[in-house]
């Protein structure tokens, strides 16, 4: 019962900690909230581990960690980015903090229904979105005209989620069950280093993130640029020819 329980502990307390951020944004401690949503995405990553380790996968759990993800890394974030700076634009910004959890929930309805197991995802993993919107926020004072910029920025991750961009599925990745038993001990560390730099934290956090969000679209357009070359090879060799 305990090793079927413990997974969806791990998303239980992703869910409590992205509605705690929706508070907490709510009361203006922006970087708190996004603070929360870096931890959730923590205990996110490591939900599914732990499922695959103890073989206590469940469709119960998968459907479950869709809804938290909605929440924590769709709702939360876009509520964070409303505070900064989306409520200046009167029925603009709600609209556009709106369509950000839509994505992000169109995205996820896709990834439940896709068949096969692929090494990669097909648009922006809305974790990802999540954690480079909440991060992203905190930089408002050092992007010109944030008005203008961020909500873009949020719309290109919209977009990014339902995409058919390929991004690197690292949660395949795996980790010798040996090593389970410092999986604790790890988020203790991580949980003090981000407690005594919690103001820079997750400001360094937005750029591994944003690397990643950037990583797909770069990948994209460098196949694009092979295949053109390629198809058009032969009349640049039937030129040289004649």
């Amino acid at each position: 019962m305990v090793r079927r329980a413990l997974p969806s502990m791990f998303t239980v307390g992703n869910l409590f900690l992205g509605i705690i951020s929706i508070i907490v944004a709510f009361e203006s401690n922006f970087a708190w909230a996004a603070l929360l949503v870096i931890i959730g995405m923590a205990l996110d990553g490591l939900d599914g581990r732990v499922a695959r380790a103890l073989n206590a996968q469940s469709e119960f759990g998968k459907e479950l960690d869709s809804l938290s993800d909605v929440i924590s890394f769709g709702v939360a974030p876009a509520f964070i980015m409303y505070g900064v700076v989306l409520h200046e634009l009167g029925w603009i910004g709600t609209v556009i903090t709106a369509i950000f959890p839509i994505c992000g929930a169109l995205r996820l309805a896709r990834f439940n229904v896709a068949t096969g197991t692929p090494n990669y995802f097909i648009g922006l993993p809305i974790t990802a979105a999540g954690g480079v919107l909440a991060t992203m926020a905190l930089y408002q004072a050092y992007i010109p005209r944030p008005t203008i910029w961020m909500p873009l920025c949020m719309l290109f991750l919209a977009f990014l989620m339902v995409s058919n961009i390929k991004y690197p599925n690292f949660k395949k990745v795996g980790i010798p069950k040996s090593a389970y038993y410092i999986v604790p001990l790890i988020i203790v560390v991580v949980a003090i280093v981000f407690w005594q730099f919690r103001e820079y934290a997750p400001k360094l956090v937005f750029l591994p993130l944003a690397a990643y969000a950037f990583y797909g679209v770069l990948k994209k357009n460098d196949k694009r640029k092979t295949k053109k070359t390629v198809e058009t090879a032969p009349e640049e060799y039937e030129t040289i020819a004649k």
